[in-house]
Protein backbone atom coordinates (compact mmCIF):
# COMPACT_ATOMS: atom_id res chain seq x y z
CA UNK A 1 0.00 0.00 0.00
CA UNK A 2 1.11 3.02 -0.80
CA UNK A 3 0.64 6.66 0.17
CA UNK A 4 2.01 10.10 -0.25
CA UNK A 5 1.60 14.22 0.77
CA UNK A 6 4.21 16.09 -0.49
CA UNK A 7 7.64 15.08 0.49
CA UNK A 8 5.47 11.81 2.34
CA UNK A 9 4.90 8.52 0.55
CA UNK A 10 3.35 5.44 1.20
CA UNK A 11 4.09 2.26 -0.68
CA UNK A 12 4.95 2.31 -4.23
CA UNK A 13 5.81 -0.70 -6.59
CA UNK A 14 8.82 -2.47 -7.52
CA UNK A 15 11.26 -4.34 -10.23
CA UNK A 16 14.98 -5.50 -9.48
CA UNK A 17 17.31 -2.34 -9.79
CA UNK A 18 20.56 -4.60 -11.24
CA UNK A 19 17.99 -7.27 -13.00
CA UNK A 20 16.57 -4.38 -14.97
CA UNK A 21 18.95 -1.13 -15.23
CA UNK A 22 16.82 0.18 -17.98
CA UNK A 23 14.04 1.12 -15.09
CA UNK A 24 16.49 3.86 -13.84
CA UNK A 25 16.94 5.43 -16.95
CA UNK A 26 13.11 4.97 -17.50
CA UNK A 27 12.80 6.95 -13.96
CA UNK A 28 15.13 9.35 -14.84
CA UNK A 29 13.44 10.18 -18.00
CA UNK A 30 9.82 10.67 -16.95
CA UNK A 31 11.95 12.97 -13.86
CA UNK A 32 13.20 15.12 -16.50
CA UNK A 33 9.69 14.98 -18.70
CA UNK A 34 7.96 16.24 -15.82
CA UNK A 35 10.48 18.71 -14.46
CA UNK A 36 10.84 20.47 -18.23
CA UNK A 37 6.73 20.87 -17.99
CA UNK A 38 6.48 22.32 -14.94
CA UNK A 39 9.27 24.48 -15.75
CA UNK A 40 7.37 25.29 -19.08
CA UNK A 41 4.07 25.99 -17.18
CA UNK A 42 5.02 28.34 -14.61
CA UNK A 43 7.51 29.84 -17.52
CA UNK A 44 11.24 31.46 -17.16
CA UNK A 45 10.01 34.35 -14.71
CA UNK A 46 7.71 32.56 -12.42
CA UNK A 47 4.31 34.57 -12.11
CA UNK A 48 5.69 35.72 -8.36
CA UNK A 49 3.97 38.97 -7.32
CA UNK A 50 5.78 41.56 -4.79
CA UNK A 51 2.22 42.04 -2.78
CA UNK A 52 1.46 39.69 -0.37
CA UNK A 53 -2.41 39.23 0.00
CA UNK A 54 -3.80 40.77 3.10
CA UNK A 55 -3.17 38.78 6.13
CA UNK A 56 -0.86 36.06 4.75
CA UNK A 57 2.65 34.95 5.47
CA UNK A 58 5.21 38.20 4.80
CA UNK A 59 6.12 35.39 2.55
CA UNK A 60 3.41 35.08 0.34
CA UNK A 61 3.26 36.35 -2.88
CA UNK A 62 7.71 35.26 -3.00
CA UNK A 63 8.61 32.63 -4.74
CA UNK A 64 10.44 29.83 -2.80
CA UNK A 65 13.51 28.53 -4.23
CA UNK A 66 15.65 27.23 -1.16
CA UNK A 67 14.84 25.09 2.09
CA UNK A 68 13.90 27.71 4.73
CA UNK A 69 14.35 27.46 8.48
CA UNK A 70 11.76 25.18 9.02
CA UNK A 71 12.73 22.61 7.24
CA UNK A 72 10.47 23.17 3.45
CA UNK A 73 12.07 21.48 1.03
CA UNK A 74 14.37 23.41 -1.60
CA UNK A 75 12.68 22.90 -5.43
CA UNK A 76 14.16 22.84 -8.54
CA UNK A 77 11.70 25.45 -9.78
CA UNK A 78 10.41 28.12 -7.86
CA UNK A 79 6.96 28.22 -6.97
CA UNK A 80 4.67 30.83 -7.28
CA UNK A 81 2.74 31.85 -3.90
CA UNK A 82 0.20 34.22 -6.01
CA UNK A 83 -1.04 32.37 -9.06
CA UNK A 84 -4.46 30.67 -8.85
CA UNK A 85 -2.90 27.35 -10.23
CA UNK A 86 -0.05 24.95 -8.53
CA UNK A 87 2.12 22.75 -10.66
CA UNK A 88 4.91 20.66 -9.02
CA UNK A 89 6.37 16.96 -8.56
CA UNK A 90 8.90 14.85 -7.19
CA UNK A 91 11.45 11.81 -8.06
CA UNK A 92 12.57 9.18 -5.22
CA UNK A 93 14.38 6.06 -5.86
CA UNK A 94 15.37 3.97 -3.19
CA UNK A 95 17.55 1.05 -3.53
CA UNK A 96 17.63 -1.50 -0.12
CA UNK A 97 19.79 -3.96 0.71
CA UNK A 98 20.55 -6.54 3.37
CA UNK A 99 22.55 -9.58 3.87
CA UNK A 100 21.88 -13.03 4.77
CA UNK A 101 20.55 -13.32 8.02
CA UNK A 102 19.92 -16.37 10.79
CA UNK A 103 16.34 -17.99 10.05
CA UNK A 104 15.60 -21.64 12.17
CA UNK A 105 12.55 -21.56 9.53
CA UNK A 106 10.55 -19.75 6.68
CA UNK A 107 7.35 -19.63 4.97
CA UNK A 108 5.49 -18.17 2.42
CA UNK A 109 5.45 -14.89 3.72
CA UNK A 110 8.44 -14.45 5.33
CA UNK A 111 11.37 -11.87 4.58
CA UNK A 112 14.13 -13.56 2.65
CA UNK A 113 16.60 -14.90 4.50
CA UNK A 114 19.41 -14.59 2.03
CA UNK A 115 21.54 -11.50 0.87
CA UNK A 116 19.13 -9.47 -1.19
CA UNK A 117 18.68 -6.14 -2.81
CA UNK A 118 15.74 -3.63 -4.52
CA UNK A 119 14.87 -0.79 -6.16
CA UNK A 120 11.50 1.16 -6.18
CA UNK A 121 10.68 4.32 -7.82
CA UNK A 122 8.09 7.28 -7.17
CA UNK A 123 7.32 9.82 -9.48
CA UNK A 124 4.39 12.04 -8.91
CA UNK A 125 2.58 15.31 -10.44
CA UNK A 126 0.57 17.57 -8.60
CA UNK A 127 -1.65 19.98 -9.50
CA UNK A 128 -4.04 22.48 -8.40
CA UNK A 129 -6.54 25.26 -9.11
CA UNK A 130 -8.01 28.28 -7.09
CA UNK A 131 -11.77 28.33 -8.34
CA UNK A 132 -12.28 30.95 -5.79
CA UNK A 133 -10.47 32.29 -2.68
CA UNK A 134 -12.16 29.31 -0.87
CA UNK A 135 -12.55 26.34 -3.00
CA UNK A 136 -9.70 24.73 -4.61
CA UNK A 137 -9.42 21.56 -6.74
CA UNK A 138 -6.70 19.11 -7.04
CA UNK A 139 -5.57 16.14 -9.75
CA UNK A 140 -2.39 14.36 -9.13
CA UNK A 141 -0.78 11.75 -11.51
CA UNK A 142 1.57 8.87 -10.11
CA UNK A 143 4.30 6.07 -11.50
CA UNK A 144 5.39 3.90 -9.27
CA UNK A 145 7.88 0.52 -10.42
CA UNK A 146 10.29 -1.32 -8.70
CA UNK A 147 10.31 -4.25 -6.24
CA UNK A 148 10.41 -4.19 -1.95
CA UNK A 149 12.84 -6.20 -0.39
CA UNK A 150 10.64 -9.67 0.18
CA UNK A 151 7.57 -8.70 -1.61
CA UNK A 152 7.15 -6.49 1.28
CA UNK A 153 6.93 -9.22 3.07
CA UNK A 154 7.37 -10.75 6.42
CA UNK A 155 7.53 -7.55 8.42
CA UNK A 156 4.59 -5.30 10.74
CA UNK A 157 7.61 -2.22 10.25
CA UNK A 158 8.16 -2.51 6.63
CA UNK A 159 11.49 -1.37 5.99
CA UNK A 160 10.42 0.89 3.09
CA UNK A 161 6.98 2.99 2.07
CA UNK A 162 7.46 2.95 -1.27
CA UNK A 163 6.98 -0.16 -1.65
CA UNK A 164 4.01 -1.93 -2.90
CA UNK A 165 2.54 -5.55 -1.29
CA UNK A 166 1.52 -7.83 -4.23
CA UNK A 167 -2.73 -8.56 -4.61
CA UNK A 168 -3.12 -12.04 -3.90
CA UNK A 169 0.37 -13.26 -5.42
CA UNK A 170 -0.26 -10.59 -8.34
CA UNK A 171 1.83 -7.70 -8.84
CA UNK A 172 -0.22 -4.28 -9.23
CA UNK A 173 0.04 -2.89 -12.91
CA UNK A 174 2.87 -0.79 -13.71
CA UNK A 175 1.08 2.05 -15.98
CA UNK A 176 0.78 5.01 -14.51
CA UNK A 177 -2.46 6.19 -12.12
CA UNK A 178 -4.59 8.69 -11.12
CA UNK A 179 -3.59 9.07 -7.03
CA UNK A 180 -5.46 11.84 -5.89
CA UNK A 181 -8.92 13.91 -7.54
CA UNK A 182 -10.32 16.70 -4.96
CA UNK A 183 -12.32 19.54 -3.92
CA UNK A 184 -11.74 21.35 -0.89
CA UNK A 185 -14.02 24.04 0.10
CA UNK A 186 -13.64 26.58 3.12
CA UNK A 187 -15.82 28.01 5.18
CA UNK A 188 -14.95 31.04 7.30
CA UNK A 189 -16.55 31.32 10.59
CA UNK A 190 -14.49 34.76 11.91
CA UNK A 191 -13.68 37.55 10.06
CA UNK A 192 -9.54 37.19 11.28
CA UNK A 193 -7.32 35.49 9.48
CA UNK A 194 -3.99 33.60 9.82
CA UNK A 195 -1.33 33.12 7.46
CA UNK A 196 -0.75 29.61 5.61
CA UNK A 197 1.90 27.93 3.97
CA UNK A 198 0.65 27.16 0.55
CA UNK A 199 2.03 23.40 -0.76
CA UNK A 200 0.53 20.70 -3.30
CA UNK A 201 -3.18 20.03 -1.34
CA UNK A 202 -3.31 23.27 0.29
CA UNK A 203 -3.14 26.38 -2.37
CA UNK A 204 -4.39 29.43 0.30
CA UNK A 205 -1.86 31.21 2.19
CA UNK A 206 -4.32 33.20 4.23
CA UNK A 207 -7.29 31.30 6.23
CA UNK A 208 -9.65 32.10 8.24
CA UNK A 209 -8.64 31.96 11.77
CA UNK A 210 -11.99 30.21 12.42
CA UNK A 211 -13.02 27.49 10.54
CA UNK A 212 -14.86 24.36 8.27
CA UNK A 213 -13.28 22.87 5.61
CA UNK A 214 -14.59 20.51 3.46
CA UNK A 215 -12.72 17.64 1.19
CA UNK A 216 -14.54 15.16 -0.91
CA UNK A 217 -12.94 12.67 -3.71
CA UNK A 218 -9.75 10.50 -3.99
CA UNK A 219 -7.05 11.15 -1.37
CA UNK A 220 -5.05 9.22 0.99
CA UNK A 221 -6.38 9.56 4.95
CA UNK A 222 -2.88 9.43 6.45
CA UNK A 223 -2.59 12.80 4.32
CA UNK A 224 -4.77 14.14 7.02
CA UNK A 225 -4.86 12.06 10.16
CA UNK A 226 -1.68 11.11 12.25
CA UNK A 227 0.62 13.29 10.42
CA UNK A 228 3.80 14.16 12.44
CA UNK A 229 6.42 16.92 11.32
CA UNK A 230 9.04 14.87 11.72
CA UNK A 231 7.72 11.12 11.58
CA UNK A 232 5.37 11.50 8.18
CA UNK A 233 7.89 12.08 5.47
CA UNK A 234 9.26 9.07 3.58
CA UNK A 235 11.37 10.97 0.91
CA UNK A 236 13.22 13.32 3.19
CA UNK A 237 13.16 11.49 6.24
CA UNK A 238 12.23 7.69 8.08
CA UNK A 239 11.14 5.20 5.84
CA UNK A 240 9.87 2.56 8.40
CA UNK A 241 5.80 2.12 7.64
CA UNK A 242 5.37 2.38 11.47
CA UNK A 243 7.78 5.15 11.86
CA UNK A 244 6.19 6.85 9.52
CA UNK A 245 2.56 6.36 10.49
CA UNK A 246 0.71 5.00 13.31
CA UNK A 247 0.85 1.11 12.45
CA UNK A 248 -1.87 0.11 14.56
CA UNK A 249 -4.16 2.25 13.05
CA UNK A 250 -5.06 0.36 10.00
CA UNK A 251 -6.62 3.56 8.36
CA UNK A 252 -8.86 2.85 5.16
CA UNK A 253 -6.93 2.25 1.83
CA UNK A 254 -6.68 0.63 -1.45
CA UNK A 255 -3.45 -1.36 -2.29
CA UNK A 256 -1.59 1.48 -3.33
CA UNK A 257 -3.04 3.94 0.20
CA UNK A 258 -6.01 5.28 -1.79
CA UNK A 259 -9.46 5.41 -0.74
CA UNK A 260 -12.61 7.61 -1.74
CA UNK A 261 -14.21 9.57 1.08
CA UNK A 262 -15.35 13.03 2.37
CA UNK A 263 -13.80 14.70 5.37
CA UNK A 264 -14.95 17.70 7.19
CA UNK A 265 -12.41 19.94 9.94
CA UNK A 266 -12.97 22.64 12.18
CA UNK A 267 -9.96 25.20 12.58
CA UNK A 268 -9.71 27.40 15.84
CA UNK A 269 -5.79 28.63 15.69
CA UNK A 270 -4.44 26.14 17.83
CA UNK A 271 -7.02 23.15 17.91
CA UNK A 272 -8.18 21.34 15.11
CA UNK A 273 -10.87 18.62 15.26
CA UNK A 274 -11.61 16.22 11.72
CA UNK A 275 -13.57 13.66 10.55
CA UNK A 276 -13.70 11.11 7.65
CA UNK A 277 -15.81 8.74 6.10
CA UNK A 278 -14.33 6.43 3.34
CA UNK A 279 -14.36 3.68 1.69
CA UNK A 280 -12.83 0.20 2.73
CA UNK A 281 -11.23 -2.16 -0.28
CA UNK A 282 -13.19 -5.30 -0.73
CA UNK A 283 -11.03 -7.57 0.40
CA UNK A 284 -7.72 -7.22 2.84
CA UNK A 285 -5.35 -5.85 1.45
CA UNK A 286 -7.52 -5.20 -2.06
CA UNK A 287 -6.71 -2.82 -5.06
CA UNK A 288 -10.64 -2.25 -5.38
CA UNK A 289 -13.02 -0.07 -2.89
CA UNK A 290 -16.64 -1.58 -1.46
CA UNK A 291 -18.83 1.18 -2.75
CA UNK A 292 -21.59 -0.24 -0.74
CA UNK A 293 -21.43 1.87 2.84
CA UNK A 294 -24.02 0.40 4.09
CA UNK A 295 -21.72 -2.92 4.74
CA UNK A 296 -18.01 -1.71 4.10
CA UNK A 297 -17.00 1.88 5.76
CA UNK A 298 -14.40 3.27 7.60
CA UNK A 299 -14.75 6.22 10.07
CA UNK A 300 -11.71 8.39 11.36
CA UNK A 301 -11.83 10.93 14.05
CA UNK A 302 -8.84 13.53 15.29
CA UNK A 303 -8.47 16.12 17.92
CA UNK A 304 -5.07 18.15 17.21
CA UNK A 305 -4.14 20.30 19.68
CA UNK A 306 -0.90 22.76 18.66
CA UNK A 307 0.89 25.24 20.79
CA UNK A 308 4.01 26.42 23.18
CA UNK A 309 3.44 25.77 26.23
CA UNK A 310 6.98 24.23 26.96
CA UNK A 311 9.55 26.20 26.83
CA UNK A 312 7.56 28.61 24.87
CA UNK A 313 8.57 26.10 21.92
CA UNK A 314 5.76 25.07 19.61
CA UNK A 315 4.79 21.43 19.60
CA UNK A 316 1.46 19.31 19.03
CA UNK A 317 -0.79 16.27 20.63
CA UNK A 318 -3.23 14.36 18.55
CA UNK A 319 -5.53 11.91 19.74
CA UNK A 320 -6.75 9.60 17.22
CA UNK A 321 -9.84 7.01 16.75
CA UNK A 322 -11.54 4.83 14.02
CA UNK A 323 -13.79 2.27 13.08
CA UNK A 324 -13.23 0.09 10.11
CA UNK A 325 -16.79 -2.34 8.92
CA UNK A 326 -15.86 -4.43 6.10
CA UNK A 327 -16.07 -8.16 5.37
CA UNK A 328 -13.55 -9.49 7.74
CA UNK A 329 -12.27 -12.83 9.05
CA UNK A 330 -11.65 -13.66 12.69
CA UNK A 331 -8.71 -15.52 14.44
CA UNK A 332 -10.53 -16.78 16.82
CA UNK A 333 -12.97 -18.55 14.39
CA UNK A 334 -9.85 -19.89 12.02
CA UNK A 335 -8.25 -21.30 14.56
CA UNK A 336 -11.27 -23.08 15.92
CA UNK A 337 -11.90 -24.64 12.84
CA UNK A 338 -8.41 -25.54 12.36
CA UNK A 339 -8.65 -27.61 15.52
CA UNK A 340 -11.92 -29.06 14.39
CA UNK A 341 -10.40 -30.28 11.31
CA UNK A 342 -12.18 -28.06 9.21
CA UNK A 343 -9.37 -26.75 7.61
CA UNK A 344 -5.71 -27.72 7.02
CA UNK A 345 -4.21 -24.81 7.97
CA UNK A 346 -6.02 -21.80 10.14
CA UNK A 347 -7.74 -19.54 7.08
CA UNK A 348 -8.69 -16.48 7.84
CA UNK A 349 -10.50 -15.81 4.34
CA UNK A 350 -12.61 -18.72 5.14
CA UNK A 351 -14.14 -17.31 7.95
CA UNK A 352 -14.90 -13.94 6.60
CA UNK A 353 -18.27 -12.13 7.69
CA UNK A 354 -19.85 -9.18 6.59
CA UNK A 355 -20.62 -6.80 9.37
CA UNK A 356 -17.61 -7.33 11.12
CA UNK A 357 -15.20 -4.25 12.52
CA UNK A 358 -12.29 -3.70 13.87
CA UNK A 359 -11.42 0.04 15.42
CA UNK A 360 -8.46 1.33 17.04
CA UNK A 361 -6.91 4.54 19.06
CA UNK A 362 -3.58 6.54 19.11
CA UNK A 363 -1.51 8.82 20.41
CA UNK A 364 0.74 11.58 18.39
CA UNK A 365 2.93 13.84 19.78
CA UNK A 366 5.71 16.26 18.38
CA UNK A 367 8.03 19.07 20.59
CA UNK A 368 10.61 21.63 19.49
CA UNK A 369 13.31 21.53 21.95
CA UNK A 370 15.55 24.12 19.98
CA UNK A 371 14.55 26.26 16.86
CA UNK A 372 15.84 23.05 14.68
CA UNK A 373 15.83 19.67 17.17
CA UNK A 374 12.43 17.86 17.99
CA UNK A 375 11.06 15.02 19.39
CA UNK A 376 8.65 12.72 18.38
CA UNK A 377 6.29 9.68 19.36
CA UNK A 378 3.15 7.69 18.82
CA UNK A 379 1.57 4.91 21.23
CA UNK A 380 -1.55 3.13 18.95
CA UNK A 381 -3.71 0.26 19.76
CA UNK A 382 -6.07 -1.88 18.08
CA UNK A 383 -8.44 -4.24 19.05
CA UNK A 384 -7.52 -7.32 16.81
CA UNK A 385 -10.11 -9.25 16.47
CA UNK A 386 -10.42 -9.56 13.35
CA UNK A 387 -7.99 -9.55 11.03
CA UNK A 388 -5.90 -6.53 9.88
CA UNK A 389 -7.48 -5.63 6.83
CA UNK A 390 -5.44 -2.65 5.08
CA UNK A 391 -2.15 -1.08 6.39
CA UNK A 392 0.25 -3.42 8.46
CA UNK A 393 -0.25 -6.51 10.65
CA UNK A 394 -0.03 -4.35 14.23
CA UNK A 395 -1.97 -4.46 16.97
CA UNK A 396 -0.12 -2.39 19.31
CA UNK A 397 3.09 -0.23 18.72
CA UNK A 398 5.37 2.46 20.40
CA UNK A 399 7.31 4.93 18.78
CA UNK A 400 10.17 7.83 19.93
CA UNK A 401 12.05 9.59 18.15
CA UNK A 402 14.42 12.38 17.58
CA UNK A 403 15.26 14.88 14.83
CA UNK A 404 17.35 17.86 13.68
CA UNK A 405 17.69 19.88 11.13
CA UNK A 406 21.78 20.36 10.23
CA UNK A 407 21.80 24.36 11.07
CA UNK A 408 24.30 23.18 13.38
CA UNK A 409 27.02 22.38 10.83
CA UNK A 410 26.09 25.40 8.34
CA UNK A 411 23.95 22.96 6.46
CA UNK A 412 20.23 24.38 7.06
CA UNK A 413 18.79 21.85 4.16
CA UNK A 414 20.52 18.90 5.41
CA UNK A 415 18.48 16.53 8.00
CA UNK A 416 19.19 13.28 10.40
CA UNK A 417 16.95 11.71 12.71
CA UNK A 418 16.68 7.92 15.00
CA UNK A 419 13.90 6.41 16.40
CA UNK A 420 12.68 2.69 17.86
CA UNK A 421 9.45 1.29 17.10
CA UNK A 422 8.03 -1.39 18.94
CA UNK A 423 5.03 -3.10 17.22
CA UNK A 424 3.15 -6.07 19.12
CA UNK A 425 -0.09 -8.25 18.29
CA UNK A 426 -2.76 -9.59 20.28
CA UNK A 427 -2.76 -13.27 21.33
CA UNK A 428 -5.55 -14.70 19.06
CA UNK A 429 -2.98 -13.24 16.15
CA UNK A 430 -0.04 -14.56 17.53
CA UNK A 431 -1.42 -18.08 17.96
CA UNK A 432 -3.15 -18.13 14.57
CA UNK A 433 0.41 -17.19 12.75
CA UNK A 434 1.76 -20.11 15.20
CA UNK A 435 -0.58 -22.73 13.74
CA UNK A 436 0.24 -21.88 10.33
CA UNK A 437 -1.92 -19.45 9.06
CA UNK A 438 -1.30 -16.78 6.66
CA UNK A 439 -1.90 -13.07 7.12
CA UNK A 440 -1.30 -10.41 3.71
CA UNK A 441 1.82 -9.85 4.97
CA UNK A 442 3.01 -12.24 8.06
CA UNK A 443 3.15 -16.08 7.65
CA UNK A 444 6.74 -18.08 8.87
CA UNK A 445 4.54 -21.81 9.24
CA UNK A 446 4.87 -21.38 12.57
CA UNK A 447 6.02 -18.85 14.98
CA UNK A 448 8.26 -18.32 18.15
CA UNK A 449 6.45 -14.54 19.35
CA UNK A 450 8.40 -11.80 20.58
CA UNK A 451 7.82 -8.08 20.01
CA UNK A 452 9.54 -6.74 16.67
CA UNK A 453 11.78 -4.30 17.24
CA UNK A 454 12.93 -1.62 15.23
CA UNK A 455 15.57 1.20 15.11
CA UNK A 456 15.95 3.47 12.38
CA UNK A 457 18.38 6.12 12.06
CA UNK A 458 19.49 8.40 8.87
CA UNK A 459 20.58 11.31 7.41
CA UNK A 460 19.76 13.63 4.22
CA UNK A 461 22.06 15.69 2.39
CA UNK A 462 20.83 18.36 -0.23
CA UNK A 463 22.82 18.56 -3.13
CA UNK A 464 21.50 21.43 -4.97
CA UNK A 465 18.03 23.65 -5.45
CA UNK A 466 15.59 20.41 -5.58
CA UNK A 467 18.47 17.30 -5.25
CA UNK A 468 18.98 15.11 -2.79
CA UNK A 469 20.77 11.92 -1.54
CA UNK A 470 19.94 10.27 1.86
CA UNK A 471 21.37 6.92 3.61
CA UNK A 472 19.19 5.52 6.04
CA UNK A 473 20.09 2.40 8.32
CA UNK A 474 17.45 0.03 10.05
CA UNK A 475 18.29 -3.03 12.64
CA UNK A 476 15.11 -5.16 13.01
CA UNK A 477 15.05 -7.67 15.94
CA UNK A 478 12.15 -10.31 15.76
CA UNK A 479 11.19 -9.62 12.05
CA UNK A 480 7.74 -10.63 11.65
CA UNK A 481 7.63 -11.10 15.35
CA UNK A 482 9.68 -14.27 15.23
CA UNK A 483 12.04 -14.81 17.81
CA UNK A 484 14.19 -17.28 15.70
CA UNK A 485 14.27 -15.38 12.61
CA UNK A 486 16.86 -12.51 12.56
CA UNK A 487 18.02 -10.13 12.97
CA UNK A 488 18.09 -8.58 9.95
CA UNK A 489 20.08 -5.03 9.07
CA UNK A 490 18.88 -3.07 5.92
CA UNK A 491 20.85 -0.57 4.58
CA UNK A 492 19.21 2.18 2.05
CA UNK A 493 20.61 5.29 -0.66
CA UNK A 494 17.96 7.17 -1.53
CA UNK A 495 17.89 9.84 -3.97
CA UNK A 496 15.14 12.17 -4.47
CA UNK A 497 14.07 15.51 -6.25
CA UNK A 498 11.50 18.01 -5.78
CA UNK A 499 10.52 20.44 -8.65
Amino acid sequence: MFLFRGSRSRRGAARAFFARPDALAVSLGMCLGLALAAAAAVGQTPHCSAHAPAGASPAAGACRTSADDAGTPAALFPHSEAARYWISGQANIILQDHPAFPAKYSGPNSLTAWAQSATTHVLTLYTGYELTPDTEVFADLEDATGDGIGNANGLAGYTNLDAVRLVQGVALSRAPYLARLMVRQIIPLSNSRVAAQRDELDLATSLPARRLEFRLGKFDLVDFFDTNTWGSDSHLQFMNWTVDNDGAYDYAANTRGYTDGAMVEYDDRGFAARFAEALMPKTANGIYLDADVARARSENLEFDLQGSRIAHRPGAVRLLSYLNHADMGNYEEAIGEFLAHKTATPDIIATRRQGRHRYGFGLNFEQAVTSGIGVFGRLGWSDGRNESYCYTEDDRTLELGGFTMGSKWKRPADRAGAAFVMNGIVAAHQQYLALGGLGFLLGDGALTYGHEKIVEGFYTAHLWRGFYASYDFQHINNPGYNQVRGPVAVSSFRFHTEF
